[in-house]
């Protein structure tokens, strides 16, 4: 079925439902808060007008801010009173802060919460499970695009399965002189962490038994499995480039978009703007185990949520909106409207893109983790999330060594976080 095929059906259902249900009797405005900037067209031409067709009387404004100035911006708006209808979350403990004061409704008895599972909701849930404060809205999972003309003229045949294979392509890539081998710096330094260290260190850690290991106290970030991650990225120093220290996210997006670079350590946040951008073929690979036959873990992080501004002047309006999120019929046109933004709900969602399709596919034979620093452990002072991006920037520029890294880090957390029982 077509994506216009998928907006003319969930149309058709909701107008149904709306025939039924009172239109509000004037217009009533929701303003949508977002860091998605580089979604605004798709909110604009496709998800709000599904909505708007079916729900006569409510308007929506999809409102973003850039990534980088969205918490502070956000925060700001909450505090002064000024903030939009609708909240797009982020996972874990940022919403979690702005739920606890105050800023975000509960939403437990929202019609279509029941679409969710435990697991989906826990990156907008209270510790205890207790009360659910976002509608879970999409995941993303890392790993690596490559050039396939690029692999192709070096005489790759085949993407990289193992570190070994990884670092060979890496050598054959830098021996052929016409691309760079990784698109990556270092100047905007949470990429450095978030594409690297949080794409390879699944592998290392085992996913959700390291994560939860760390948190229970079990682990420490001074530990082999931990400190793995670091020197793997020690290792991709020769293959960045020239200057990459100066590059930014964005000069690494245009170098591999161009065709300069062959490989990109991401994840499937990209694809639609690859697929706009590049002319050579796409091809994408999970993040290579450390030897054959190991079980390989990915990152699929629950990445976006949605809730209510909890002094909204519009509450029934906003929680229709919320509501209709919940829909196995929102489902489907966000995930093939943004590809590679993967639904969480239990709706049957099918994809159309091919490149989602093989993200996707890695959940059959890889574990799931999330971001090992998002839950819990980035509370304090110092901020485990940003000390990771810090530390991940030194290990790569070779300021420091990945046994340093991992003390360094293991002694900020100690220094305010004390597990549970000990």
């Amino acid at each position: 079925m077509t994506l216009t095929k998928h907006l003319l059906a969930a149309t058709a259902t909701m107008a149904i439902v709306s025939a039924v249900a009172p239109a509000f009797a004037e217009d009533v405005n929701l303003t949508i808060e977002s860091w998605r900037t580089d979604d605004l067209t798709v909110w604009q031409d496709k998800i709000i007008p599904a909505f708007e067709a079916a729900n006569p009387g409510i308007k929506v404004t999809f409102a973003p801010t850039a990534p980088t100035e969205y918490n502070a911006a956000l925060n700001a708006k909450l505090e002064g009173g000024s903030a939009g209808d609708i909240i797009t979350c982020r996972p874990f403990d940022a919403s979690l802060e702005l739920y606890n004061k105050g800023y975000l409704a509960a939403l437990n008895d929202l019609p279509g919460m029941e679409n969710f599972s435990p697991v989906a909701k826990a990156a907008w849930s209270t510790d205890d499970q207790a009360t659910t404060f976002c509608v879970p809205m999409g995941a993303v999972i890392h790993g690596f695009f490559y050039n396939k003309d690029a692999f192709a003229k070096v005489g790759i045949t085949q993407p990289p399965a193992t570190v070994d294979e990884f670092f060979a392509d890496l050598d054959k890539i830098k021996a052929d002189g016409t691309y760079i081998p990784l698109a990556m710096g270092t100047n905007d330094q949470w990429e450095a962490a978030t594409m690297g260290y949080q794409n390879i260190g699944p592998n290392y850690w085992k996913g959700e038994e390291g994560r939860l290991a760390l948190i229970a106290g079990k682990e420490k970030l001074t530990d082999p499995q931990w400190v793995e991650p670091y020197a793997q990225l020690a290792k991709w120093k020769p293959y960045l480039g020239d200057g990459f220290e100066a590059q930014t996210y964005s000069d690494s997006q245009n170098l591999f978009t161009l065709g300069r670079a062959a490989i990109y350590p991401t994840g499937s946040w990209e694809i639609a703007g690859f697929e706009a951008n590049a002319t050579f073929a796409l091809g994408v690979f999970p993040p290579p185990v450390p030897k054959a036959g190991d079980q390989c873990y990915i990152s699929d992080h629950t990445d976006i949520g949605i809730g209510m501004n909890a002094k909204s002047a519009n509450p029934d309006a906003a929680k229709k909106f919320l509501s209709w999120v919940a829909s196995p019929e929102f489902g489907t046109i966000f995930a093939n409207a943004l590809p590679g933004f993967f639904p969480l709900s239990s709706g049957e969602v099918k994809l159309e893109d091919p490149i989602a399709q093989e993200f996707v596919s890695w959940r059959a034979k890889c574990k799931s983790t999330i971001r090992s620093t998002y839950a819990i452990l980035s509370r304090g002072t110092p901020n485990l999330e940003n000390e990771t991006w810090n530390a991940s920037v030194q290990v790569i520029k070779g300021a420091e060594t990945p046994e340093a890294a991992g003390a360094r880090l293991q002694a900020g957390l100690d220094s305010w976080y004390k597990p549970a029982g000990k």
